[in-house]
């Protein structure tokens, strides 16, 4: 199906799409928060620059889109039907720098949970999973 917009509009949309500050990391953020963790955002000494650092605990929650990141079997990772070459480079891309850095933090020692948008709909599963994740590090 062609895209419902001409290229210049679908270019200006696009350019809005931010990767700070999303819906779906004000929400794990407000969930860790309200659980009684610390953390830092962004942290640029980091590979990659993770979203949240939980640096007490000696882990990291990165804050993925499921389409901006490529989400094995999930209906909104779905690749675009138009310019079909300049998305798959550009998503295959994405997705082989976040394995990337992901090991390259793991070498570094840090713990990793990966919190994909579709699964902030959930409140009480995210909120379960954040605090089996950072449990045994309590300190």
């Amino acid at each position: 199906m062609a895209d419902v917009f001409e290229a210049a509009k679908r270019a200006a949309i696009m350019s809005h799409v931010r990767g700070r500050n999303t819906r779906p990391e004000r929400l794990v953020r407000s969930l860790l928060h309200h659980l009684g963790y610390r953390f830092r955002l962004h942290v640029r000494a980091l590979p990659g620059t993770p979203d949240i650092v939980l640096a007490r605990y000696r882990s990291i929650v990165l804050i993925h889109g499921c389409f901006w990141h490529s989400h094995p079997g999930c209906s909104r990772a779905r690749r675009p039907t138009t310019n079909v070459e300049f998305w798959s480079a550009k998503l295959d891309r994405n997705a082989e720098r976040d394995r990337r850095l992901e090991n390259q933090l793991r070498g570094d020692g840090w713990r990793l949970l990966v919190v994909w948008q579709c699964q902030t709909r959930d409140i009480d599963a995210l909120s379960d999973r954040l605090i089996a994740f950072l449990a045994d590090r309590k300190g």
